[in-house]
């Protein structure tokens, strides 16, 4: 009886830890999208005191340059959380991105700007697939889902305050650089407390020899559902990236609206559905999994249906108000589609390889999203309708649909 209620307690605090550790890790998260969703609040502060950004495609090249190096690196970043103290790679990155994001407040050219931007993808490379493989190594089949979910809802809420950056933009007082020099001090500051209270955890039951940079490029781009999945997480990003870094603009010039409520109005509401649906689509795939190893391949399909009428209809807006309805279709889809792409990588990459396969569709994801941040640019300086622009992003979330529903689970992975 002693011994029953010892494991029965045991088990009690590692589950609580687990939780705690998603809790340490809300914060970090919500900097790292802080720290990017200033940008696109801030856009006209921003070049109108650095002249010499000058154009919308330059200012795309802006937002390019911090997804190029973070997705080049971002394989690199994975691997290493998969050789070496996960723990030490998320605090250390936090450390370094917080206190570039504090220089970013003293750039003075769009060099200067770019540089800060290329560093800061370096240092933020390394946290994404290093933070989600240590909650899934926490949290395994029954809490996975949500586990993740909860921890994206600290990106949504990054989002959100980022948004608000708009206003302390434009307050005579305050201004952008105030806006980058604080959150960077943040970071650095947040960063000593999380090195101490995280922990790693003992390795998975399926971690065997950790095979070479080669090998481990090998194994995943042999493996058709990983193949399948870097495509499913890169087609809808591109929308999102555009969603996330140019919405502000379109949505204050397009209805006339100020830098502070343009900004708001363009995270606002969209984060908030996103939130929720991160904590509904883990929830919901958490139980469907009881009933079929596919379930949360069903519940991201269903997220991503929901993208369709979104950014079909986002293009043709004719008020604010059908736009941010919009908007939220889109953040609730967005929220199921998130919370699941870690989960569902576990089902088709072993535990030693889980790291660097998101690192490698965080390459290939973001390495688009750059690229569609530089094109909606160049094509809005080239009055390319909205409507066209959001249409064929509309048929991508058609054809994502049709992909997530090929990937097999595989029967040697434990869910």
């Amino acid at each position: 009886m002693g011994r029953s209620d010892s494991s029965t307690s045991s088990a009690g605090h590692a589950t609580a830890y687990a939780w705690f550790v998603v809790a340490l890790l809300v914060p970090v998260v919500m900097l790292n999208y802080l720290d990017r969703q200033m940008l696109a609040a801030m856009k006209s502060s921003m070049m109108g005191d650095i002249p010499d950004i000058a154009t919308r495609a330059n200012w795309g090249i802006v937002l390019g340059s911090f997804k190029w190096v973070y997705a080049l690196l971002s394989p690199v970043g994975g691997y290493i959380a998969d050789r070496i103290s996960r723990r030490h790679v998320i605090a250390l990155s936090l450390c370094i991105w917080s206190a570039v994001t504090w220089a970013t407040g003293h750039a003075t050219s769009f060099q200067q700007l770019i540089a800060a931007r290329a560093i800061m993808g370096i240092s933020e490379a390394f946290y994404i697939p290093a933070a989600l493989a240590l909650i899934t190594d926490y949290h395994t089949g029954p809490t996975r889902s949500r586990a993740v979910g909860v921890h994206q809802m600290g990106l949504y809420v990054g989002i959100i305050i980022g948004g608000f950056a708009g206003y302390v933009a434009d307050e005579p007082s305050l201004g952008w650089r105030f806006a980058f020099s604080i959150c960077g001090i943040v970071g650095v500051l947040y960063a000593v407390p999380l090195f101490a209270l995280v922990r790693n955890p003992a390795r998975g039951p399926d971690a065997g020899p950790k095979p070479s940079p080669l090998g481990a490029a090998r194994e995943l781009l042999g493996n058709p559902g990983f193949i399948l999945l870097v495509l499913y997480f890169t087609l809808p990003a591109i929308a999102g990236w555009v969603v996330k870094d140019w919405m502000p603009d379109i949505l204050k010039e397009r209805f006339a609206l100020g830098q502070g409520k343009a900004g708001v109005s363009a995270v606002l509401y969209v984060q908030i559905a996103s939130l929720v649906g991160a904590v509904l689509g883990g929830w919901l795939a958490d139980r469907l999994m009881r009933k079929t190893v596919r379930g949360r391949i069903f519940v991201s399909a269903l997220g991503m249906t929901f993208f369709l009428p979104a950014l079909y209809g986002i293009g043709g807006a004719g008020t604010l108000g059908v736009a941010i309805g919009l908007l939220i279709l889109f953040g609730l889809g967005w929220g199921f589609f998130d919370c699941n792409n870690m989960p569902i990588l576990c089902q088709v990459a072993r535990h030693d390889l889980r790291a660097t396969g998101y690192g490698f569709m965080n390459m290939v994801s973001i390495s688009c999203g750059g690229f569609a941040d530089w094109g909606f640019g160049a094509l809005r300086d080239h009055h390319v309708p909205l409507h066209v622009i959001f249409g064929a992003f509309a048929g991508l979330a058609l054809i994502s649909v049709f992909i997530i529903l090929l990937v097999k689970p595989r029967a040697d992975i434990p869910t």
